[in-house]
């Protein structure tokens, strides 16, 4: 290939056609599986130099049967055998070829590889198990065609060596347009999240879930999972034609909403029986037909929880019905906007388990968690539906480094969260989703987040941050030292050893 390119631009500089294909000195080539090939039949560790490549890419849930049985074999994270993507093999396959040997790797890898869980399941192997430490790095970049009906893929490139073997100085190719040129910067250790790791104590260290808030912020929590096969849930068509054989049944009727009814104003309903009394339920036959349809669904589930609430058709699953004012936080969000658009919804709303909700919610909480801060975090941490925004309340919200901040400067952040709830209502009508579209964005409302991230940033130091990468990097500082006393906190005390007694004679 790297013969045919080089012929090509010979070609085009001297005006003459110089070609060598087919070539005369082939190369060794094995037509297999690469998963499945012993790599020193190919090539002795012993004579190699250099393993690179660009391998599939194949996300765990897109992974055939035989696919994800090699990632687990490989991996052997042991259990469900964890979410690995199809690229992780490669690298776990070159770690085991490698071994001690001066040998670099550098593949071509999704940047899921960075973000998200699978850093927690893939990174303690690369280090733990092979010894290998990260020699230079691209951060995420687009990669692909410009041409009709291809798309970008969002990739990064990294480059491995064996432990004390790596480079002093490790370069990080990062792109403010990731479709442009990288600006390269040099660091004396590098983070699995490709971030400068100079200033940790743990260049290794990786952001695991966790059950509570490490910050002790206010509790997140999933909405409404009702588990009813739909026959709860109802459009607007739907409701109408219900209301008209069933009328009695509008006191029960309740606005539904998760990510794609908050962001774009769709307007959905769920029943909520927990409330009906037996008299009321006898007089209307519709919903006990709904009733019977969803303790038949509920039978046939093989999961215990599901199991135990058949027989309780009126229950949900979970059940979130808050009595005042809630925070929401959609699940997904598009990677194309700047913020998460966050808000408030109130009762008789009842939240899907499509969005994150905080009870009792101020405007300190919305500031903070709309700001571009917690926005850099959520997009270095957070895991992606396939390129947008996936927040996750264990692996984002939990681990948050929470400013610490005085009674004055929550007032000012107070007041400039509310600017920016105000920007908002100046354009009635509009969808969030609509808002907060980067090309629709209007500049009352940019200006009010740019007012607001100023105040946030100060918050964490006095110096500006220069780059979203300069934010995660402070950041995963504050992690590192929040995160040590809480996480211990958080393990079980150690069961007392039980004293040996003497044996008793007999």
């Amino acid at each position: 290939m790297m013969d045919h390119i080089m012929n090509t631009r010979l070609s085009l500089a001297f005006g003459e056609s110089y070609a060598r294909i087919p070539l005369q000195k082939s190369p060794h080539i094995h037509n297999v599986d690469a998963l499945e090939i012993d790599w020193n039949s190919v090539l002795p560790a012993e004579t190699c130099a250099y393993v690179f490549g660009n391998p599939p890419f194949v996300g765990a849930k897109y992974q055939s049967e035989t696919q994800r049985a090699q990632v687990r074999r490989i991996a052997a994270l042991g259990g469900a055998g964890g979410t690995l993507d199809y690229v992780a093999a490669w690298f776990l396959q070159a770690g085991a070829y490698v071994g001690d040997r001066p040998i670099r790797i550098g593949f071509v890898a999704t940047n899921s590889l960075t973000q998200g869980e699978q850093v927690g399941q893939f990174w303690p192997i690369v280090f733990d198990k092979f010894h290998l430490e990260l020699a230079f790095a691209h951060r995420t970049f687009a990669w692909g065609s410009d041409a009709p009906g291809m798309a970008h893929v969002h990739v990064v490139i990294i480059g491995l060596a064996p432990r004390g073997r790596e480079p002093a100085e490790k370069r990080l190719f990062s792109y403010a347009d990731i479709k442009g040129e990288p600006s390269c910067s040099r660091h004396a250790a590098l983070s699995p999240y490709l971030i400068d790791a100079s200033s940790l104590t743990d260049r290794h260290l990786v952001v695991r879930k966790v059950s509570k808030p490490l910050s002790g912020a206010p509790r997140l929590i999933s909405g409404t999972q009702p588990i009813d096969d739909g026959s709860y849930i109802f459009n607007e068509e739907e409701r109408a034609d219900f209301l008209r054989q069933e009328p009695e049944a509008d006191a029960f009727l309740h606005p539904f909403i998760g990510t794609d009814e908050f962001l774009y104003d769709i307007k959905r309903w769920i029943l909520n029986l927990e409330s009906a009394t037996p008299n009321q339920l006898a007089r209307m036959p519709h919903i006990k037909t709904r009733m019977r349809a969803v303790r038949q669904y509920r039978h046939k589930s093989k999961r215990n929880s599901t199991l135990e609430i058949a027989d309780y058709p009126e229950r949900y699953n979970v059940c979130v019905i808050p009595d005042r004012p809630f925070l929401v936080i959609p699940e997904v969000s598009s990677e194309r906007r700047d913020y998460i658009p966050i808000g408030w919804l109130q009762p008789p709303v009842i939240p899907s388990n499509l969005v994150r909700v905080m009870l009792d919610a101020t405007l300190w909480h919305f500031g903070i968690l709309t700001s571009a801060m917690h926005m850099a975090w959520t997009r270095q941490i957070g895991g992606r539906l396939k390129s947008d925004y996936r927040y996750s309340i264990g692996l984002v919200y939990n681990t948050f480094p929470w400013p610490e901040a005085k009674a004055a400067e929550r007032r000012r952040i107070e007041a400039l969260a509310q600017a920016v709830l105000e920007a908002r209502a100046k354009f009635p009508g509009a969808t969030l989703a609509a808002l907060y579209d980067p090309d629709l964005m209007k500049p009352a409302l940019r200006r009010a987040h740019a007012a607001l991230d100023r105040a946030v940033d100060r918050l964490y130091r006095p110096a500006p941050f220069a780059s979203e990468r300069e934010r995660v990097e402070h950041l995963f500082a504050l992690y590192e030292r929040q995160s040590a006393p809480a996480l211990a906190a958080m393990q079980p005390a150690p069961k007392p050893t039980p004293k040996r007694r003497k044996p008793r004679p007999v």
